[in-house]
């Protein structure tokens, strides 16, 4: 496979993708560096491939157009910048951080400088006719930078992984792997670069690792990058659906609670009973809500249900306390507890609650 095709492959179904969701993270922490920093990094990677295309399609050590070819190879660079960055703001101190980043950024200058001298002494025409030394340097200083910044972004994922958190761990340990095929790559490339300059004929299986390498390892750290994020947010829609559905697990329970309480609710504006079945908003407080409701509701009834027998079902026994207090009898002196659950914790008061609602749909159908 053609990298150039590989590489429009990766951008158009997961890259792009993977940096709007970057971008939708930082508007919700715009003062988190690290994020910034991996958000540079796709963004980098997002805008040196118009860049390819417009130099030619061309692998090294063949030379494009020199100008569009070095705004990509910059943007390279300042992609191997970031992760550098980026994993220095997220194990360091902001000061100490700082300071390395200052000091990665030299090499980083050094190669931006060197492709800019070639690329501006570099003669006019096409480029076939570019002195076959000039496109050396060129390309030697751009892959001696990426070989060197992979490399040490492979290092220190693999250190930084060690102290993360689960999520995050699995992540720069998939992003490591890609870190590692392209240190790979970018070292054949230096040697490619050399034999082309040393005017000796180039193996093929040299420059076929090139492009075998450079797929996986763009998988890999798009993949690796975003895991944290993706995983994070996919744990957060199983809770909004859980939500949901006991959300609308409690509505018999609510409902008769509600008919015969409406000024314990929290809402004094409650949802149309279609709105209430198909609104997909507001989930975690409408549950929550309702869940405080129906206990405050069990506590308002609790008198009537402990002054009446305490045989049969609970949910039998609740539907007659509802209908003494529809009947307004006298309210009894002392409540009782009811649907008690066995641990202190809220998901076993909800595991009550909601056995006790779908117990009183069955004694009302």
């Amino acid at each position: 496979m053609n990298s150039k095709i590989a590489l429009l492959v990766v951008q158009g179904v997961l890259l792009y993708p993977a940096l709007l969701w970057k971008v939708y993270q930082l508007t919700r922490a715009p003062r988190d560096v690290a994020r910034w920093m991996v958000t540079a990094c796709l963004a980098c990677f997002a805008a040196s491939f118009p860049f390819g295309l417009l130099a030619g399609d061309v692998n090294q050590p063949d030379p494009g157009a020199i100008v569009p070819l070095l705004f990509q190879h910059v943007f390279l660079c300042g992609l191997v910048y970031s992760l550098a960055c980026f994993f220095l703001f997220s194990a360091l101190p902001a000061d100490r951080a700082r300071r390395r980043a200052w000091g990665e950024a030299v090499p980083l200058a050094t190669a931006i400088l060197v492709m800019a001298v070639v690329a501006v002494l570099m003669p006019s025409g096409p480029p076939l006719t570019y002195p076959r030394a000039g496109v050396s340097v060129f390309y030697l200083a751009a892959d001696l930078y990426l070989t060197y910044g992979i490399a040490s972004a492979c290092f220190l994922a693999r250190r930084y992984a060690r102290g993360a958190a689960p999520r995050l761990a699995r992540g720069l340990l998939v992003a490591s792997v890609g870190f590692a095929f392209g240190a790979v790559g970018g070292a054949t490339l230096v040697a490619v670069v050399l034999v082309h300059w040393a005017g000796a004929a180039i193996p093929w299986l040299l420059v076929q690792a090139t492009v075998f390498l450079v797929f996986p390892s763009a998988i890999l750290l798009v993949i690796g990058l975003s895991y944290p994020g993706v995983t994070t947010r996919v744990a957060a829609t199983r809770v909004w659906w859980q939500h949901l559905r006991t959300y609308h697990r409690l509505g018999p329970l609510w409902t008769r609670l509600h008919e015969a309480f409406p000024e314990d609710a929290l809402s004094r504006k409650p949802l149309s009973p279609r709105r209430d079945a198909l609104s997909v908003l507001g989930v975690h407080r409408r549950y929550y809500r309702r869940v405080i409701e129906c206990r405050d509701g069990l506590v308002r009834i609790s008198p009537y249900l402990a002054h009446r027998p305490s045989e049969g079902p609970l949910a039998l026994r609740l539907t007659e306390a509802l209908d003494a207090h529809a009947r307004r009898e006298p309210v009894p002196d002392s409540g009782m507890p009811v649907a008690v659950p066995e641990g202190g914790g809220l998901d076993d008061d909800v595991r009550e609650l909601v056995a006790l609602s779908e117990s009183l749909r069955t004694v009302a159908a």
